[in-house]
């Protein structure tokens, strides 16, 4: 499709499903936050959409989103403008005016967060991402991964507190920092990051992301309105591969340390009748193993939809019992250099002894 220009009160329900799908279980639950942006479009305020190679070089751009367990989403609700509040913070503290939004992740509660933001302050946003799809830490971003400095940061709760971040040694320590105010703050928060050029905002987004989750989400639409298969829908749309349908016989997940961490295990049906997988959970599906043997992990994408309707799972509502189907999506090529692997391969999440393989886009159907 062209390039999404606006979001219009109609396309909401399609950026929610695909922000979902792309989120890979986790970025939270982007419900809420879709009836947030629904509300400032009733009010008469715009979601304006600016395509990357559209940005001038030299605006100022703010990374910002949710940060937190998503689970914690599901009892302690924002209160709205807790991002608008953290990007006042970095202008106040930068004495500077922001010119456009971006999201840190286009996955999830976070893809909707800088269009709310962006409709709350009169700016617009940017057709883009830093993950092209949600991870739990922050250094994960492609800013940080290719060099922005993220600080100052602020972040804002729903209690009217605002931290700001001035200076920290390198981006993990950002990321450690916030973590610990965000569970102070309950477990869940708002962070805007310093501001970046657009110069390098264009070198190191993923691009077109507003414009895939809603194409998405809308493919998903359109095979449920004409009684299609929704899961062959994401399979042809992003080019993936279905891994497994089958039953969670067992569901470990836990709050520690601010994220939610936990595995999946299921018991094949189908085309899968007697075989196990198990996936394991930190926020977002890091891995899939099938009978006991990786098969895809980070920074490909796993992503849980339901198996009789083809809409996404996020991991703070899995449940026992539930009939799913697996599938991976190939991630961009930003996140498969050997620098971004440093950050975001199965290493940095306490699996060291996996290697990662990447999909194969041409093996898969894709160009």
């Amino acid at each position: 499709m062209d390039k999404v220009r606006k979001i219009e009160d109609s396309d909401l329900d399609a950026v929610e499903i695909g922000a979902a799908i792309l989120g890979t279980g986790g970025g939270g639950n982007p419900y809420i936050g879709k009836w947030r942006c629904r509300q400032e479009l009733r009010k008469g305020n715009k979601i304006d959409v600016i395509p990357l190679d559209e940005l001038p070089d030299d605006a100022l751009v703010v990374s910002l989103g949710g940060i937190g367990a998503p689970v914690v989403g599901v009892e302690k609700i924002e209160r709205g403008d807790e991002c608008l509040r953290a990007l006042r913070a970095i202008e106040q503290e930068l004495d500077c005016k922001v010119d456009a939004l971006i999201s840190s992740e286009i996955g999830g509660a976070n893809a909707m967060e800088p269009m709310l933001t962006a409709a709350q302050a009169g700016i617009p946003v940017v057709d883009g991402d830093g993950m092209g799809r949600a991870f739990p830490e922050m250094q994960m971003c492609t800013w940080s991964i290719y060099g922005h400095k993220s600080t100052p940061a602020a972040m804002a709760d729903e209690k009217d507190n605002v931290v700001v971040i001035r200076n920290t040694r390198d981006e993990v320590w950002v990321e450690t920092i916030a973590r610990a105010t965000v569970v102070s703050m309950g477990a869940a928060a708002a962070i805007a990051m310093a501001p970046m050029r657009g110069e390098f905002v264009k070198k190191a987004a993923v691009p077109n992301t507003i414009t895939q989750a809603l194409s998405l989400g809308q493919a998903v639409l359109d095979a449920q309105a004409r009684n299609l298969d929704p899961i062959a829908t994401v399979l042809k749309q992003e080019t993936g591969k279905l891994l497994m349908t089958g039953k969670i016989v067992d569901l470990e997940r836990h709050l520690k340390g601010g994220f939610a961490r936990g595995h999946i295990h299921l018991e094949g049906f189908g085309n899968n009748q007697g075989e196990r997988g198990e996936i394991a959970i930190q926020n977002e599906f890091l891995v899939f193993w099938r009978d006991g043997e990786m098969e895809v992990c980070v920074p490909d994408l796993i992503v849980v939809l339901d198996a009789d309707t083809g809409l996404p799972i996020t991991t703070e509502v899995l449940r026992y019992g539930q009939r799913i189907a697996v599938l991976a999506l190939p991630c961009h090529d930003l996140l498969r250099t050997p620098r971004a692997l440093e950050v975001i391969g199965p290493a940095a999440f306490g699996y060291p002894e996996l290697s990662f393989t990447p999909l194969d886009r041409a093996e898969l159907g894709g160009a």
